[in-house]
């Protein structure tokens, strides 16, 4: 295994030693970053100690590649479907009686939200259940995530990780190579996630690296991470003197 692989796999074990952990649990949506995740914690933990969830919001094309990756892994996993508490949610707090009424906003991140908020209870019916992070560098810098949604976590293995990192460990691993390779979506607005940010996450790695970039993508990633500082900082509050 590649260097970064195998510090990733030492660093896990040494999160469950410091916090007493056992199980790891994680949301399984077939794309690569749930996938590397589960494959570390799996070689970490052992994969008898690796829990993943699988939460369609109602029927879910590609199901079948979450089915895959936890089959191949050889790991436990339970289905919970989320669509009736979305609908029934989304429409109670947007006072409106179709979803698609609802604003697109809260459409889209509720659906995240309640994925965590299922992965924590699910962890929380394990033997010292903790949650994965599964997020990558990539998606934080523009701050493609959501709050409390998939930037939620425990620990996050491949947070400080770009893309073509993540992809490089996923074969390094011995992940089907299409589960790797997958174009990258959110699962929920039918788009790629470079379709919806405008630009390709071999450019935000090339602004992580203060590599060349045209200057209208420039223009847009510099925006984007700006923007969503936020989301990457701890919780602010305010500062008073001390009594």
């Amino acid at each position: 295994m590649n260097e970064k692989t195998t510090r990733c796999i030492e660093w896990i074990r040494e999160f469950f030693q410091i916090t007493h952990g056992k199980t790891a649990v994680l949301g399984i949506s077939g794309g690569k970053d749930s996938t590397v995740v589960a494959a570390l914690c799996a070689e970490a933990l052992g994969k008898e100690n690796v829990l993943g969830v699988l939460m369609p919001n109602g029927v879910q094309p590609d199901i079948s590649d979450s089915e895959a990756l936890v089959a191949h892994l050889g790991i436990r996993h339970i289905v919970v479907n989320l669509h009736d508490a979305f609908l029934s949610l989304l429409c109670q707090v947007a006072n409106v009686s179709k979803p698609e009424d609802a604003p697109a906003d809260a459409r889209i991140n509720l659906a995240p939200r309640l994925r965590m908020a299922t992965v924590y209870a699910t962890a929380q019916t394990q033997d010292a259940g903790r949650v994965a992070n599964t997020g990558n560098r990539c998606e934080a810098a523009v701050g493609y995530t959501t709050l409390y949604g998939d930037l939620a976590g425990d620990f996050a293995p491949i947070l400080n990780c770009t893309v073509s990192e993540v992809r490089a460990m996923g074969h390094d691993l011995g992940i089907p190579r299409y589960l790797v390779e997958k174009a990258p979506s959110d699962g929920l607005s039918g788009k790629t996630d470079e379709d919806r940010l405008g630009f390709t996450y071999a450019q935000v790695e090339d602004f992580l690296a203060q590599r060349p970039l045209p200057e209208d993508v420039l223009a847009k990633i510099t925006a984007k991470h700006r923007a969503s500082q936020f989301k990457r900082d701890i919780l602010r509050i305010p500062a008073f003197p001390n009594k």
